[in-house]
């Protein structure tokens, strides 16, 4: 998926995409958890790799496109942060809830609440589904901290 992402045009409506893609991601994950044939399986679990990948792919440029030039360095750390402490936990969730449901229901419900959180986005959130291209908006002037100085590109770093 990411060889076909990187040969198509830019996206035109990314946060439309982003939730679809989360939404067959769900779907996928559903169909995987109560498949008995090996190769429908498999071909899920492609298809949840695809959906996931558009969606990263999505979220991470987003994060770079919207975040003015002073702050994305921060910004970007701590949306690490989140993303490392999330696959953990979700590991935590997904472990615990096959304990007590079984390992078909976890992978069910786990779908299930992935396109329920999606549905739920959509109607929340109108500005993310209606996000168009992924493309830098004006530059917006925002406050300085002193700090975090920001330096001007030529100045060298000290240290």
């Amino acid at each position: 998926m990411a060889i076909v992402i990187a040969h198509l045009p830019p996206m035109k409506h990314a946060g439309r995409t982003m939730l679809l893609a989360v939404a067959g991601f769900g779907f996928a994950t559903v169909v995987f958890g109560i498949s008995r044939n090996f190769w429908l399986s498999m071909a899920m679990l492609v298809l949840i790799g695809a959906f996931d990948n558009v969606s990263v792919v999505v979220r991470h440029t987003l994060v770079q496109v919207l975040t003015p030039d002073p702050m994305r360095g921060r910004v970007s750390a701590v949306n690490n942060i989140f993303i490392g402490a999330s696959n953990e936990l979700g590991g935590l969730e997904s472990g615990l809830t096959a304990q007590w449901l079984g390992p078909v229901r976890s992978v069910v419900l786990g779908g299930i609440g992935t396109v329920t959180t999606v549905l739920l986005t959509a109607l929340l959130a109108p500005q993310l589904r209606r996000y168009g291209p992924l493309q830098p908006h004006a530059e917006e002037e925002i406050p300085r901290d002193p700090a975090f100085p920001v330096l001007p590109p030529s100045a060298p770093a000290a240290g």
